[in-house]
């Protein structure tokens, strides 16, 4: 690093005057773990309703219907 950067550099950071004690994530940061939130609040929803459509049978259920042994009671393709 050259000397003019480092100096700009050391300049900055005494210019911030940072108190460890009191750094927080501020407003960006509670906005983005808003949005984080209702990403996977719109997932999980999604996911649900997605979940209801799936028609599962056992297989001893398909056997029962078909008359036939469970592998072979889906068409394969």
């Amino acid at each position: 690093m050259s000397a003019s950067v480092s100096l700009a550099a050391t300049d900055l950071v005494s210019l911030a005057d940072l108190d460890q004690n009191k750094v927080t994530p501020g407003v960006l940061g509670f906005i983005v773990f808003a949005v984080m939130a209702l990403a996977v609040w719109g997932l999980m929803k999604s996911m649900n309703k997605h979940m209801r459509k799936v028609d599962f049978k056992e297989p001893s259920d398909v056997q029962e219907e078909t008359g036939r042994p469970a592998d072979t009671a889906a068409p394969r393709g």
